[in-house]
């Protein structure tokens, strides 16, 4: 069987995905249909948010399916008409076992992290967060437990010390792609040999967890050493952002994202949440030193550099919390 030949449908909502799915479509593979999130209301105004893999999709005529229930009957038949012999997921929601059994040749999936470490839904955050220097790519079969299955290809980058989460996310997007393309080559040439994650652990080792970021993960806490808040911060720039809370004389506090820092500084006398201002420097110490802040955002105002936000406001007798 050709490329032309295999039919693929293809799972995937944000823009991780579309890369994957261009390179598919403009290299000639046969994508019959693209299953992404229904539409949603978004912004002030309540309009209609179409995911990136939807316009993606729209644009090159392809076929949307958009289910509010992956088990929907409606759904799964008109799934089982398309008749496809592969399907491909990327950042999508787990999917039932009548979705990801269907295809004779499987439903494989396209992982941020060099699995079995960081299984779940924020990979490249928790890496960068816990200041690995190394992560990379995965693709694998889809099984019952999410994250689990035998692992077909996988390849590793190194995370730069002033990387953030969006530097790994752009450097994996695109060598995921290129997994992709080599992962549906060697199906189609009955070359692959999965690996059970199992196989893929030492004695004693456990798999990584990758959780959710939840509001909480994203608090920043300056009783912490310089070198956690640092990896904290790039870890979730530049989404969702880490935040802190600036606290006034009066009392008055302000939400504040924090989006970049220099390189942590050390001091025997810090003051966890202290602030130490000049006209154009801003130092909040942790608990072994402090941070220059390079670049934040005040609640309901644009992002900004450090200097140009001190121009328009006093942090005279403040502290961060």
């Amino acid at each position: 069987m050709t490329k032309e030949e295999l039919k693929i449908v293809f799972f995937g909502t944000p823009e991780f995905a579309v890369e994957s799915l261009r390179r598919l479509v403009e290299g000639g593979y046969n994508v019959v249909a693209v299953v992404t999130m229904p539409d949603k209301p978004a912004g002030r105004g309540h309009h209609l948010y179409e995911s990136d893999v939807k316009k993606y999709a729209v644009s090159k005529g392809i076929r949307v399916l958009q289910p509010e229930k992956l088990k929907d009957e409606a759904f799964v038949e008109t799934l089982r008409s398309l008749r496809a012999d592969l399907q491909i997921v990327i950042a999508f929601r787990m999917l039932p076992e009548v979705v990801w059994a269907m295809p004779r040749l499987g439903t494989f999936n396209l992982h941020a992290s060099l699995l079995p470490k960081y299984r779940g839904a924020a990979p490249i955050n928790r890496a960068v967060m816990n200041g690995d220097t190394e992560t990379g790519i995965t693709t694998f079969f889809l099984k019952h437990e999410i994250d689990t299955g035998d692992v077909i290809q996988q390849r590793s980058v190194p995370i730069g010390r002033q990387d953030n989460v969006g530097d790994v996310h752009d450097r994996l997007m695109t060598l995921g792609a290129d997994m992709v393309l080599e992962t549906v080559d060697a199906i189609i040439a009955g070359t692959v040999k999965a690996i059970p994650q199992e196989e893929m652990l030492t004695a004693g080792e456990d798999p990584t967890p990758a959780p959710k970021i939840f509001k909480e993960d994203c608090h920043i806490r300056w009783t912490d050493s310089t070198e956690a808040v640092y990896n904290q911060i790039r870890g979730l720039s530049p989404y969702p952002a880490a935040w802190t809370q600036f606290v006034g004389p009066d009392g008055k506090r302000f939400d504040v994202k924090i989006y970049a820092t220099s390189e942590p500084i050390f001091r025997a006398e810090a003051v966890p949440g202290r602030m130490t201002t000049t006209i154009t420097r801003l130092l909040i110490d942790c608990a072994d030193g402090a941070l220059k802040i390079e670049s934040l955002q005040l609640a309901g105002k644009k992002r900004m550099d450090t200097d140009a936000f001190l121009r328009g406001f006093s942090l005279e007798g403040f502290h961060a919390e």
